[in-house]
């Protein structure tokens, strides 16, 4: 069974920095195809970032430049490094692996970017 469990999120001022965390484990990670995606409070989710097995990665416009998705293959883990943080990106952040043949999410990890 796929495992996602996200970590790292937490208060920030506007400009500043966040790196989570999602931890995969249940499936080969070098064939884990791992999404990053956010909800803020009565709004549509949205998607923030990709990272194939390849390393292929793709960012939305309005997260592009200030985004970047990894993976660190001895520990199973794929980071967000989230830089610039702005107020519309607070949410809940939540990471998925979608490469085993369905998608399984995480529990999800709150961001706040406020002053």
């Amino acid at each position: 069974q796929v495992q996602v469990v996200e970590s790292g999120g937490g208060l920030v001022q506007p400009g500043g920095s966040l790196r989570l965390s999602c931890v995969v484990s249940g499936f080969p990670f070098s064939e884990a195809i791992i999404t990053w995606n956010r909800q803020a409070p009565g709004k549509a989710r949205e998607w923030v970032a990709t990272s194939w097995p390849g390393g292929a990665t793709m960012y939305p416009s309005s997260v592009k430049g200030r985004f970047t998705i990894s993976r660190d293959n001895a520990n199973t883990t794929v980071y967000l490094q989230m830089n610039s943080l702005k107020p519309e990106d607070t949410g809940v952040y939540y990471c998925a692996e979608a490469g085993s043949g369905s998608t399984t999410w995480g529990q999800g990890t709150q961001v706040t970017v406020s002053t």
